[in-house]
């Protein structure tokens, strides 16, 4: 279970990393501007959430396998590596970080940024110390949520990297081997860990929800 874990560190690290960065902007983009197709934009973000992880890692196949550009034009060969599960594991996470950030962002007093640009800031300098530090609370919130949702991703991981020990086997991979194989006791550990890792991101959500219901 070891080589497991450390796959799944990593996975979770870069997925949280992908997730925190797109989640972001993406949240900044959908909070703040009006465009044209924002509401398509919209329902493919969140489509994640209501498609089967299997569906998710099969589309991802396309995005990441031979004849796409990130393949034939990057030469990023992401299937079957770490790094690729990482990438399924951001998709669906990021519709739960993207939900909250947003609706954290929407909620800051523009007034307050209006502010800040009578005294001169600029735009970037609003948003780094106005905007982002009101919002910071959803923007974590939403965070800690679309990790917890990667570390535990199996389908969609499963199809675009595999399950292979020691490169692409994650801790939900193991529960799954482990309850297949009738080797019930790593199956009970694993899944013990990985609830409690979840069981922590709710509650520093909760935590963080709490002052603005006050």
């Amino acid at each position: 279970m070891t080589e497991a874990l450390i796959v799944t560190l990593k996975v979770t690290g870069l997925a949280t990393l992908i997730i925190a960065v797109f989640g972001t902007l993406l949240a900044l983009l959908l909070a703040r501007a009006r465009f044209p197709g924002r509401t398509l934009l919209e329902l493919l973000l969140a489509l994640p959430l209501v498609l089967p992880p299997t569906v998710v890692g099969f589309f991802l196949l396309y995005i990441l396998g031979r004849g796409s550009p990130l393949h034939d034009w990057l030469g990023l060969e992401l299937l079957f590596t770490w790094q690729g599960a990482a990438v399924a594991a951001s998709v669906v996470g990021l519709p739960l970080m993207l939900q909250s950030a947003r609706a954290a962002i929407a909620a800051v007093d523009p007034e307050l940024e209006d502010a800040a640009r009578t005294l001169g800031r600029s735009e970037p300098e609003v948003l780094l110390r106005v905007t982002l530090p009101l919002a910071h609370r959803g923007i974590l919130s939403g965070l800690f949520l679309g990790s917890a949702r990667a570390l535990g991703e199996f389908g969609a991981t499963l199809m675009v990297a595999g399950n292979i020990p020691g490169r692409t086997r994650t801790l939900p991979m193991v529960v799954y081997d482990a309850a297949l194989g009738g080797d019930l006791a790593l199956a009970a550990q694993t899944s013990a860990l990985l609830s409690g890792i979840a069981f922590l991101a709710l509650a520093l959500t909760r935590r963080l929800e709490q002052p603005a219901r006050r």
